[in-house]
């Protein structure tokens, strides 16, 4: 375990810590960002691109590639790696998000009698999924999304877990909870008879927004010494405040000898507390989809709308502090009228600014940790 992750500082202020987690496609430097590629694509951008801006890691959803093209036909180009040709690090999630999304989306449409629905059974043994691409039944088991996402060949997989639904109940949390605790074990248990060659798998802590279910779900998870920790069901609904109580509550269960994942999570004001709670990694669509939406970060100053018409004439560059391709080469009038005229460009050079913010707050963090001020 100690050649995928080491700690080369803890901070004295907080339990911020700089590491690296050591995979066969490259090193992730910690605190990190970790970009999300759902579809074996971080949406509107090259791979090479990715390199060019600094990306350290992405995130690729095993749902997704076993409904399109699936996991085989990734398996027989050699891995996601080759296919996609995104030669960085790839972590991998188990497919147990989509139980809650799918759920959440079914509950939510009006299903008529000749609809099925797109979460058709969750049991003990896994789940029963209607594909959002072609509607033929999916089944997700541990075993089966072990298998899956060794056909994907993601260097990090998530176990497959339960995220359950906001607001949940005590008892559905708990059961959920147990169903996560006995999925992760059959994971463990799969990958020991089956191991994959350069693949780290990491436990998932549940348990919604109870206290005394997150820190028994804690206990449990870390106790199953897997190389890495991810701390799931965060930002499905609840408050910003919730969602970081969450975290909090199982604080003094992380490992120290381990890397701890936060699923779901990095809006620009969370990060900074969230990284003194221990969180070494951190995936969210937030940073790409909201440029695709004309929403561009502005280092230090929150965010603006390009598509607003009081940026048309503005011949200032898209953020004056940031040194990325976008910046150094465009102004805000030239990315409002790719907005306004629908041209994709925008979307690229957007996502391409957003995710340099990105590369670039990270790098300050653990500068700051280093130098012993977070």
């Amino acid at each position: 375990m100690s050649k995928f992750f080491s700690v080369s500082h803890n901070s004295k202020k907080s339990k911020a810590r700089l590491g690296k987690i050591t995979t066969a496609h490259g090193v992730i430097n910690t605190p990190s960002f970790v970009a999300v590629g759902t579809k074996g694509t971080v949406k509107a951008l090259t791979p090479s691109i990715l390199k060019d801006i600094g990306t350290q890691v992405a995130f690729v959803n095993t749902y997704h590639l076993v409904t399109h093209p699936g996991a085989e036909i990734i398996r027989q180009a050699g891995g996601v790696h080759k296919y996609s040709k995104l030669d960085i690090p790839l972590m991998s999630d188990s497919g147990g998000f989509q139980v809650f999304s799918l759920a959440q989306n079914t509950r939510k449409a009006r299903v008529r009698a000749d609809e099925e629905p797109l979460v058709v059974k969750i049991s003990e043994d896994g789940v029963k999924f209607r594909s959002t691409y072609d509607g033929r039944l999916i089944e997700f088991t541990p075993e089966k999304s072990m298998e899956y996402q060794a056909e994907i060949g993601a260097d990090i997989n998530m176990a497959f877990d339960e995220c359950t639904y906001y607001p949940a109940t005590h008892e559905y949390a708990q059961k959920a909870m147990a169903r996560t605790h006995s999925w992760l074990e059959r994971c463990i248990e799969y990958r020991n008879e089956k191991p994959s060659k350069n693949q780290y798998l990491y436990g998932v802590i549940q348990g919604a927004t109870f206290k005394d279910l997150r820190r028994q779900s804690a206990e449990f998870v870390v106790s199953k010494n897997t190389p890495g920790v991810a701390i799931g069901g965060v930002s499905v609904g609840e408050t910003k405040k919730e969602m970081r109580e969450q975290v909090e509550w199982v604080l003094d269960y992380l490992p120290k000898d381990r890397p701890v994942h936060l699923l779901g999570v990095g809006q620009l004001d969370d990060i900074i507390d969230l990284v003194k709670y221990g969180i070494d990694t951190f995936d969210c669509v937030e940073p790409t989809r909201l440029a695709r939406m004309g929403t561009i970060y502005q280092w230090g100053k929150g965010e603006i709308d390009i598509t607003k018409t009081v940026f048309k004439n503005n011949l200032e560059a898209v953020d004056i502090n940031c040194k990325c391709y976008t910046c150094l080469s465009f102004t805000k009038s030239y990315l409002h009228h790719l907005f306004k005229q629908r041209e994709i460009l925008g979307y690229t050079l957007s996502t391409i600014h957003n995710l340099a913010i990105m590369e670039t707050l990270f790098a300050q963090i653990r500068e700051e940790i280093a130098q012993g001020s977070v």
